[in-house]
């Protein structure tokens, strides 16, 4: 089993900057691919980022530019710095590791709780 947990979430002004952690840790061999997602009140859980194991990176349209995934593959930790924050950047920011315990395992994804993140005008 693995557990994945967000820190960073908070309260922030338009046009300033937070920085999201996800931490993974249990049964790991390796983490694939760990994505960031965000859910607004009302809205479908969309996806916002993700980053390969190569360090391989990927952007919703509506971050590009102004986030930046990363990862530290010894620490099984990746990050999402975000910056020029804007109101519709409200929700509840979720990371998903996709791991095995082995190589020949399937790779399962793995939710955190969630860390919400505030944006205001």
């Amino acid at each position: 089993q693995v557990h994945v947990v967000e820190s960073g979430g908070g309260l922030v002004q338009a046009g300033g900057s937070l920085r999201l952690s996800c931490a993974a840790s249990g049964s790991i061999f390796s983490i694939n691919v760990m994505g960031w997602y965000r859910q607004a009140p009302g809205k479908q859980r969309e996806w916002v980022a993700t980053i390969t194991s190569g360090g391989t990176t990927d952007y919703a349209d509506s971050v590009k530019g102004r986030f930046t995934i990363s990862r530290d593959n010894a620490k099984n930790t990746a990050f999402l710095q975000m910056n020029s924050l804007k109101p519709e950047d409200t929700a509840v920011y979720y990371c998903n590791a996709a791991t095995q315990p082995d190589d020949a395992a399937p790779i399962i994804g793995y939710w955190g709780k969630g860390t919400p993140v505030t944006v205001s005008s």
